[in-house]
């Protein structure tokens, strides 16, 4: 899909002088840039839907964890004494 971009000669230059630090071509600094976009902001969008999901779970069951026990429970990941995920309550 051939697409094409305008953009005005002040951030043209910028992207030809990084290009030419970089070793690179404008093209490809131009597509690393919309790759990292779309990347961010499917993450976004998937960190919200996760969101609104767990909201609607709790609202439906009042099942739930307080702030201080995921923090108890995050707090030994990693170490010797690690546990397992806590069982949501009302």
């Amino acid at each position: 899909m051939a697409t094409s971009l305008k953009i005005d000669d002040a951030l043209k230059g910028r992207l030809k002088d990084l290009a030419a630090q970089r070793r690179r071509s404008p093209h490809w600094i131009m597509l690393e840039a919309i790759r990292q976009y779309v990347e961010r902001e499917e993450a976004r969008e998937s960190f919200r839907e996760e969101a609104q999901a767990s909201w609607t779970a709790y609202r439906e069951t009042g099942q739930h964890l307080t702030g201080q026990e995921a923090r108890d429970w995050l707090s030994t990941w990693g170490t010797d004494d690690e546990r397992a995920v806590p069982e949501c309550h009302e």
